[in-house]
């Protein structure tokens, strides 16, 4: 099969196309010929040499795909060879086949393209733990999501709005703040030009904010305890931004807050097949009504993968990168 490798840490330029044997699945695996690779921050992390994959996973990046099952483990059962899916993956995903834990082999939702398949598991997943399990979004509740037209920030501005709270995003340009409004948020803030905090101060005359669903971290933190509401919920994703912050822990006391985060890929299989089931119950209905799509802003050959990592880490993209295979 073709597969993309990692020649070295670095630059998009290492990552190279490549010739592997099909893997076998374990007992507990299935086997799926991959039609559609999701592009995600943490592969250009992974790329970079900064976020190795979980021990025993595959070297290959790539953590969500959408295929069709072609062999099944000895212990496997609730699947069939034939069956469409799309997975989460700890890797392995850029390449012709993939092996997939049985439990994280979702059905496909109605509707939806293979491209628009892979676009799913990682970002919906990450945004339903955090946003929802962690962060226990509810109707009425006000949320700020950093990086709003990023793959899991057009996917949480969706939920959100979805489940009735007033959703606010920041973006990068005053393009990228207005196509956070067509997704559902009461307003978009250019971060280049608005300060987040004033703005939403401004706008919520005095609230602040419920949720902070942020995947900046470093000088933000403070910023995202000052614009917090009482009892308000801070979950950080990832660390764009930089791990280390100063804060004013006294906000924390007299707010009442909670910091919290997490990631995905370390998780065991029954975690996040915890996860796989909570979003299939409570999200399918949306994806196959149509009131919450992955928004997709271009796909690129399995060969062409360098490219599109140049354009993830470009941020000119709204919404997800996916590879066709």
């Amino acid at each position: 099969m073709t597969v993309i490798e990692i020649a070295a840490p670095g630059g998009p330029e290492q990552l190279r196309t490549a010739v592997r044997p099909v893997p076998k699945p374990a007992e507990n695996e299935v086997l799926v010929r991959v039609e559609a690779a999701g592009v995600n921050r943490p592969d250009v992390m992974q790329r970079q040499g900064r976020y190795p994959p979980p021990a025993g996973a595959s070297d290959l990046p790539g953590m969500e795909i959408a295929g069709e099952i072609v062999q099944l483990g000895a212990k496997v059962s609730g699947v069939s060879v034939g069956n469409k899916v799309t997975a989460l993956l700890p890797g392995g995903g850029y390449a012709g086949y993939a092996i997939v834990a049985a439990p994280l082999a979702m059905p496909i939702p109605q509707g939806l393209s293979m491209v628009e398949a892979a676009a799913i598991p990682e970002t919906f997943l990450t945004v339903w733990t955090n946003l929802f399990e962690r962060g226990r979004c509810k109707a009425g509740d006000v949320v700020l999501i950093h990086g709003g037209t990023s793959g899991i920030g057009t996917t949480a501005i969706q939920l959100a709005k979805a489940w009735g709270a007033s959703v606010y995003a920041t973006a990068g340009s005053e393009k990228k703040a207005r196509a956070c409004e067509a997704l559902g948020a009461v307003r978009g803030i250019d971060y280049k030009t608005e300060d987040f905090v004033e703005v939403i101060r401004a706008a919520t005359k005095g609230y602040g904010v419920d949720i902070t669903l942020d995947m900046v971290a470093g000088t933000y933190v403070q910023r995202n305890l000052d614009i917090a509401a009482v009892e308000g919920r801070v979950v950080t994703i990832s660390l764009l931004g930089g791990s280390r912050a100063e804060i004013n822990v006294g906000m924390i006391l007299v707010k009442r807050l909670t910091l919290t985060g997490s990631t995905l890929r370390s998780r065991t299989v029954a975690q996040k097949a915890a996860v796989a089931d909570a979003v299939r119950e409570n999200v399918w209905p949306l994806i196959e009504s149509g009131e919450v799509r992955p928004v997709i802003f271009k796909t690129f050959p399995l060969a062409e993968a360098s490219e599109a990592h140049r354009l993830m880490e470009s941020s000119d993209h709204i919404g997800k990168i996916v590879l066709t295979v």
